[in-house]
């Protein structure tokens, strides 16, 4: 009789009341860098960690990562506790760091075979040439690390975290100095590596990326967690939208009909209102201005986006 597959865990990460705190030095009281964080974040998503420097992002990162002690609370990753069974916890992660640090006489084959080693993983299943294939290094599998460019060394970055076939890929902010045209493409290995079944949790400081990439998001703030939804959830916290009127004939002042409302105009003579959607609706608002006289060539319409509510949400815990 055939045995069953194990059952795959609910959660790719689990953090349960995580606490850190830093002692003292030289005179400074001790630094609490995380209280209390619990998230579970799902098997199968693109989990976007958002927050501020300082936050306490790489800290609760490097916890998972087996590189900082935890002061309190609890963590499990694939279903394994960290404490219980760290070396297999850990087997199920790949954390790609925010820093570039890799021996520049290396080959990218060299460095994934010796990752692989360091994984204990036998040379018959080691899969470094299909991993640099896919991260587009194939042909740069001989080179000297030092020989290849910043993009370069980003992909090799994560081929590494990829050689054990973690379940859990950890990306700490992987865009970071990097241009447009490479951003974009990272973006897509992101996509392909989901695609192909790995759990992705990801930190950023371009709000831009989270929205673009990920489904749901967390925001910490002074070591706590702020929110924690899917983003389209998130996006709607902040009940408004703003709307553009383009006149015909240029305006010199907000008609007395709309100065009750939150508008504004600009020296081109374009009038802006911000309003709330369960108080005004587009329809009214445009029989508004008209009814004020304005003869309309164009409008728009713009939702807020994850960086107002970001804003939102850190500026009003720090009141």
């Amino acid at each position: 009789m055939l045995g069953t597959a194990p059952k795959l865990p609910e959660f790719a990460l689990r953090a349960i009341g995580l606490e850190k705190t830093y002692p003292a030095q030289k005179g400074l009281a001790p630094v609490k860098a995380l209280n209390g964080v619990s998230l579970d974040i799902p098997r199968g998503s693109i989990f976007g960690l958002l927050g501020p420097n300082g936050a306490g992002k790489s800290t609760l990162i490097n916890i998972f990562a087996g590189l900082v002690r935890k002061t309190g609370g609890t963590g499990e990753i694939w279903g394994v506790d960290i404490d219980a069974n760290p070396r297999q916890a850990r087997a199920a992660i790949g954390v790609v760091p925010q820093e570039i640090n890799m021996d520049p006489f290396f080959t990218p084959i060299e460095s994934l075979e010796y990752q692989a080693g360091f994984y204990g993983v036998p040379k018959s299943e080691r899969r470094s040439m299909e991993i640099l294939e896919a991260m587009g290094l194939a042909d740069k599998a001989g080179a000297y690390v030092r020989a290849l460019s910043g993009g370069m060394k980003r992909r090799l970055l994560i081929a590494k975290a990829l050689v054990h076939s973690p379940p859990v890929l950890v990306l700490d902010e992987p865009t970071a100095g990097v241009d447009i045209e490479l951003r974009r493409q990272l973006w897509d290995y992101v996509r392909d590596l989901h695609q192909r079944g790995a759990t992705i949790i990801l930190t950023t400081h371009y709000l831009e990326e989270a929205q673009e990439l990920c489904d749901k998001i967390a925001i910490i703030n002074h070591g706590e967690v702020v929110a924690c939804e899917d983003k389209d959830t998130l996006l709607k916290r902040l009940d408004h939208k703003t709307l553009t009127i383009h006149p015909t004939e240029k305006l010199t002042k907000i008609p007395a009909k709309l100065r009750g409302l939150d508008a504004s105009l600009d020296p081109a003579g374009v009038l802006t209102i911000r309003y709330r959607t369960r108080e005004h609706g587009v329809a009214s608002l445009i029989q508004l201005v008209q009814a004020s006289g304005i003869s309309i060539s164009d409008l728009q319409t713009a939702e807020p986006d994850l960086e107002d509510v970001f804003l939102s949400l850190t500026s009003r815990q720090a009141s």
